[in-house]
Formats: C-alpha cells, sequence, structure tokens
C-alpha cells in the first residue's frame, strides 16, 4: 500500500496545505519515519514573517505520530480515534529555521509507553544526519469531558 500525501491526508486531521507530510518511509508496531518537503513550501501554513520557525517541527513530528495511530488502528482493531497534543518534554532546536534546509525532512516518532488513552513518544526530525529538532510528546486519545459542575 502506498501512503503518499494523498493517503495521509485522508486518514488524519489535517488537511490542505497543513497536511505537512509527503508520504510514509517505513513504519512498525513502535515507529514511523515520514519525508516531507513542505517546509520549503512558500504557502505553508506555519510560515510567519517569511520564515518557518524550527519550534514548527515539532507539528512535522505530531503528524507522524497521528499517522502513526492510523496505520496502528486497524492492526489492533480500533475505530478511528482522535489524539491530542497534551505535554511536549526535552524539546531541543538545533536550529533556528526549518525553511532554509534545502534537504528533505524526515520526521521520526518512536512509541515509548502506552495504553487506550495516553501514549509517549519520542521524535527526531532531521535532514540527513543533521538534528533539526528532538523532544518527547505525550497524547491523550479521545479525551472524556468533565461532567457540568452543578
Amino acid at each position: 500500500m502506498l501512503m503518499d500525501r494523498s493517503w495521509i491526508g485522508r486518514h488524519i486531521p489535517h488537511h490542505g496545505s497543513m497536511c505537512l507530510l509527503d508520504r510514509v518511509l517505513g513504519w512498525d508496531a513502535v515507529s514511523i519515519e515520514c519525508l516531507t518537503r513542505a517546509h520549503r513550501a512558500i504557502d505553508n501554513p506555519l510560515r510567519a514573517h517569511g520564515r518557518l520557525g524550527a519550534a514548527c517541527g515539532i507539528e512535522f513530528a505530531a503528524q507522524a505520530m497521528a499517522v502513526h495511530g492510523a496505520l496502528l488502528a486497524p492492526q489492533l482493531h480500533l475505530e478511528r480515534r482522535v489524539g491530542y497534543l497534551t505535554s511536549l518534554r526535552s524539546i531541543a532546536l538545533h536550529v533556528e529555521r526549518l525553511d532554509d534546509v534545502d534537504a528533505d525532512l524526515v520526521a521520526r516518532a518512536e512509541r515509548l509507553t502506552g495504553d487506550d488513552s495516553t501514549i509517549l513518544y519520542q521524535f527526531a526530525l532531521s535532514a540527513g544526519t543533521r538534528k533539526l529538532v528532538t523532544g518527547r510528546a505525550a497524547i491523550v486519545i479521545n479525551p472524556v469531558a468533565p461532567a457540568d459542575a452543578d
């Protein structure tokens, strides 16, 4: 099965130019690698003041995590679920910006732990052997709204 930008756009909540990944390079039960060229796009919706800051790399990685969840769901016999990024830890921005990186980027995410409601990923965004952004992200799956206070 070819998991290209079209497939990705049908399986994650991000559409149009906000779908930042071009294709899945590889994945298994605990990890995923996705390729993107969107950091060079002049119309990238995350650009501000004519540039794409390195912190935007977190969104590339978060979308890779969403794709990983979409790929795992059928294998785990789960319905499509919505995940929300709730916490970031140990974020390291190894560059100032992404739009001046000539090479294609690879977003890697590795599931460290998780259950039906929470998942912890470690992630890295790189260009070749050059690290751009690294960190960990906690995802909450289908959170239940708190009961209304009386």
